[in-house]
This record gives C-alpha cells, sequence and structure tokens, in this order.
C-alpha cells in the first residue's frame, strides 16, 4: 500500500480531530443530560427543608457543586438556623476536590483572566472527567464547556422544576426523594473504595459519625468524621510508601488515581 502524501496526510489528521471533537460533544451532551436530573431531587429537598423557591434557585446558579449543596440543604433541613455554620463548614469540605480539578484542568482551559475566572464555575466532576477522556487538545476543549455548561444550564432549570413540583406535592419524604443525598454521596464514596487506606477510612468515619449524630448538633458529627479522614491522610496510615522490593505494596493494595468519576453529582 503506497504510503500517504503530505496532503493526504494532513487532511486524515484534520477528519480524525473533527470525529474526536463530535464525540467529545456527543459525550458532553449526555452527561449534562443525566447529571441534570439531580436536580430535581434537590430543588424539592431544599424545599422541604425550609428554603423558599428563589433562595433553592440561587443556591444552585451560585454555588453550583451537588454534593455541596445536598450537604447543606439537609444539615440546615435537620438543625434549622442553628446549624448554618456546620451546613457551611460541611459544603466548603466536599467542595475542596474541585480546587484539585482546577490545577488540572489550567492547561486545558488556556491562559486569560476572563476565561479561567468563567472555567472556575464550571470545574466540576463531569467537566473535568469528560474533558480528560478525550485525545486531542480540541476535544478535550471541547469536552470541558460543552459539558460544565451543559449541566450548569439543564441543573439550574431541574432544580427551579424540582423546587416547585416540592411546593405543590410537599413533603419529597413520602417519594422517597429524602434518600437522594445518601446515595449521591454514596455514589462518590464507592469508586474509591479499592485499597485498605480508602476503606478503613469511610468505616472510620461511618461509625463515629453514627455514633455522634444522636447527641451533636446536625453537621458536626460529619465535620468530625471528616478530620479522620484528614488525620489518616496527612500520616499516610495504610497507604502507599516510598519504597522498592519487599516493602512495595502489591499493585491489588495501590491507590487508584484520584480522577473524577465519569457519573454523579457537578
Amino acid at each position: 500500500m503506497a504510503p500517504l502524501s503530505d496532503a493526504e496526510g494532513l487532511h486524515f489528521d484534520d477528519a480524525h480531530e473533527a470525529g474526536e471533537a463530535r464525540r467529545a460533544v456527543r459525550e458532553a451532551l449526555g452527561v449534562a443530560l443525566a447529571t441534570s436530573a439531580y436536580g430535581i431531587s434537590f430543588g424539592a429537598l431544599a424545599v422541604a427543608s425550609g428554603l423558599d423557591v428563589w433562595q433553592t434557585c440561587v443556591l444552585s446558579l451560585l454555588m453550583f457543586t451537588g454534593g455541596s449543596q445536598f450537604a447543606f440543604v439537609g444539615i440546615i433541613g435537620a438543625g434549622g438556623l442553628a446549624a448554618a455554620p456546620s451546613a457551611i463548614a460541611s459544603a466548603a469540605l466536599l467542595g475542596v476536590r474541585n480546587i484539585a480539578y482546577g490545577i488540572r484542568m489550567s492547561p486545558v482551559i488556556g491562559p486569560g483572566f476572563w476565561r479561567r475566572a468563567a472555567a472556575a464555575h464550571f470545574t466540576i466532576d463531569e467537566s473535568t472527567a469528560v474533558s480528560l477522556a478525550q485525545t486531542s487538545a480540541r476535544a478535550r476543549t471541547l469536552g470541558f464547556w460543552v459539558t460544565g455548561i451543559g449541566i450548569y444550564v439543564g441543573w439550574n432549570l431541574s432544580t427551579l422544576a424540582g423546587a416547585l413540583l416540592g411546593d405543590v406535592l410537599g413533603d419529597p419524604r413520602t417519594y422517597g426523594l429524602d434518600a437522594a443525598a445518601a446515595a449521591a454521596f454514596l455514589a462518590l464514596l464507592w469508586p474509591r473504595l479499592r485499597a485498605r487506606q480508602p476503606i478503613v477510612v469511610g468505616i472510620a468515619a461511618a461509625v463515629i459519625a453514627t455514633i455522634l449524630t444522636p447527641v451533636m448538633m446536625p453537621g458536626l458529627p460529619v465535620i468530625i468524621a471528616a478530620a479522620v479522614a484528614i488525620f489518616v491522610g496527612w500520616t499516610n496510615w495504610l497507604g502507599r510508601k516510598q519504597a522498592t522490593g519487599s516493602d512495595r505494596p502489591d499493585a491489588d493494595d495501590a491507590e487508584p488515581d484520584d480522577v473524577p468519576e465519569r457519573e454523579g453529582l457537578p
């Protein structure tokens, strides 16, 4: 078979890159559609927790990180305004992961203050995952922006729908929506449980939270349980060791790369 000429090779590369870009857009739209559905649960739960419809919508517009939003309204619903400091602290702890995503996505976003400022609001689990799954620079950029903006629009529309639906139908617990937050957190946690360290951290944190929940203000048990993870991470207890030979942990015990999941919450 004769080799391709320079012109034919260039045309092939352009066609391949265009195909990757279209695939990135399709994946981004699919993830955006699936993720946006969570907003209905959030809207209904937020209204049931005591927030007005407009307060619920403003929370999604400005905070736009589903795990933190569920944590915030869950604690407010359980403890009222007195639990606001704990709710804010818990939401902030859950949002810290977006800082790591921002560092990883910086080369994809590129330079420019306004570009980076806009990208900061759309740097979530899904936009990072879709972007990093692509192989070309253009596809990564498209994957990030289409996923982030698509979820932002869909999440806020579904939040409004859920808030209005919650007002009409009443208590979401009747329909089992009160379990949405716990299910979402488990979905985020499950992919991490592949080595001894995260399994031990998860069990210890769950036990501590279970023991303290009946006797402490809502939100505080979560913060105290999070301190367990911080301590273990700081000391690297049961984690990977920088060693060779017999001291090196087996491949089965190694931590997976800390990458965002393809599905879940923004």
